[in-house]
Order: C-alpha cells, then sequence, then structure tokens
C-alpha cells in the first residue's frame, strides 16, 4: 500500500495487525479463554473488515458486504455481553443469581448498544472528515414536511423520482441520493438479528446448562487457576496449638 502510495491503505494494515494480536492479548493478560470457534470468526471478521473491506473495497462491490458483517457483528457482541454476566452469575462470591431471561436481554441489549455506538462513531467521521462511512441509498420516493408550502406539518410525497440535480448539474442517479439514513437502519436491523440469535441460543443453554455445545463454542470463560496448597507448610492442628502453647 505504501509503494501504491495508498497511506490510508497502510493504516489500515498497521490497524489491521494489531487488531488480530487483541485475541491473544486477551487470554494472555486478562486471563480470558475464548473458544477456538469464537477466536477464528473474530479474526475472520477482522480480515474481513479491514483488509477486505477498507483496502479491496469490498463495501462498494458486494452490496451485501457490510451488512454480512453488522449481523455477524450482532451475535458476537451478544456473546461477549452474554459471558460477562454468565462469568458473575457463576462466581461463588456473587450472593445473588440471575434468570436465564435476564441474561439474554442484558446480553441483547450490550450488544445493541455497541451498534448503536459504532453508528455513532460512523456519523461522526462523516460528518467532521467528510467521509462516507454511512454509506448512501438511491430511492425513489421521498416523504418530507419540508416540502409543504402551507407549513402545516403535512409531509408532501414525491413518487417516482427519476433524475436529481444539485446546483444545476445533474448528478446522473435514476432517484434521489438518500444520505446514509438507510445504511444506518438497515445495519441496526440486522445487528439486531445478530444479537436476537444469540440471545435466544445463550437463553437455552443457560435452561440446559452444559448440553449446548454451539452456544459453548462462543462464549468466552476465565481460565480457572486452582493451586493446591504445597503439603509440606500445611501443619497439623495439634502443632499448630503447641506452638501457640510455647
Amino acid at each position: 500500500q505504501i509503494f501504491l502510495h495508498n497511506y490510508e491503505g497502510a493504516f489500515f494494515c498497521v490497524l489491521t495487525i494489531a487488531l488480530l494480536y487483541v485475541p491473544s492479548w486477551v487470554q494472555v493478560r486478562l486471563r480470558i479463554e475464548l473458544p477456538p470457534p469464537l477466536e477464528i470468526t473474530i479474526l475472520c471478521f477482522i480480515f474481513a473488515a479491514e483488509i477486505l473491506g477498507e483496502i479491496n473495497a469490498y463495501y462498494v462491490k458486494y452490496e451485501f458486504w457490510d451488512t454480512m458483517l453488522h449481523t455477524t457483528n450482532g451475535f458476537l457482541c451478544a456473546a461477549v455481553g452474554f459471558s460477562l454476566i454468565d462469568i458473575l452469575n457463576r462466581n461463588a462470591k456473587i450472593k445473588f443469581t440471575l434468570s436465564p431471561v435476564y441474561v439474554a436481554l442484558a446480553a441483547f441489549c450490550f450488544s445493541m448498544t455497541i451498534g448503536v455506538l459504532w453508528e455513532f462513531f460512523e456519523f461522526s467521521m462523516d460528518r467532521l472528515f467528510h467521509m462516507d462511512m454511512q454509506k448512501d441509498t438511491i430511492v425513489h420516493t421521498i416523504s418530507s414536511v419540508m416540502l409543504d408550502p402551507t407549513n402545516s406539518n403535512i409531509p408532501i410525497t414525491i413518487d417516482g423520482i427519476t433524475s436529481v440535480a444539485v446546483n444545476g448539474q445533474d448528478l446522473g442517479f435514476s432517484g434521489y441520493l438518500d444520505i446514509g439514513l438507510y445504511d444506518t437502519m438497515e445495519d441496526l436491523f440486522v445487528n439486531f438479528i445478530g444479537a436476537t440469535v444469540f440471545s435466544v441460543i445463550g437463553y437455552f443453554y443457560l435452561k440446559h446448562r452444559g448440553e449446548g455445545k454451539f452456544a459453548k463454542a462462543f462464549i468466552p470463560t476465565i481460565e480457572e487457576t486452582n493451586k493446591e496448597p504445597d503439603s509440606d507448610h500445611v501443619k497439623e492442628p495439634s502443632q499448630e496449638a503447641e506452638n501457640r502453647d510455647n
């Protein structure tokens, strides 16, 4: 990418290397065990989003690419949110236990929140740096109260739009150019689908603990470090009592 003078692409390459290291860092530093199917999915997701999506322009070449990634993101974020609560739920120090319905609902809300925050990020990049992360959509029908000459808050519908002109110049589109709204709502909708799918799977996983092999393959867990005490350093009760008397 540097040889091609595509410095933005070079930045995405460096970012990809850093992101691909994150799963290993999480497992080593935070002692969180990522199941192999989850780790492989995350690595493929990063490669598909950065290298294929951004550098190879798959977002533009294939209309389904962005939709596929947002659906996967909703699924993965629900798995992460589910594991965060499930780990607390199984912690012996916690004095209460949450129902499977509540855990599944919290995982769903966690995933949707991540999706909304990402759309905030896309909007901010488009607004501040004039990028086009929220891809535009060509529509042929619009309804707007801005077109009402009486200012009576009545939406006026224009149907069958075949061309749009800006500053007297025809843009060459066979319809109206929507600025990001359709893309944002579609992203949130497919995120909703991915989050719902895993939340349902996670619910049945908790209802039948240990029987859901598919759910277990995508739920991170805390590494257990149970160390047996060294018998050479453990004193017998009678010996300890004798030492105290002395």
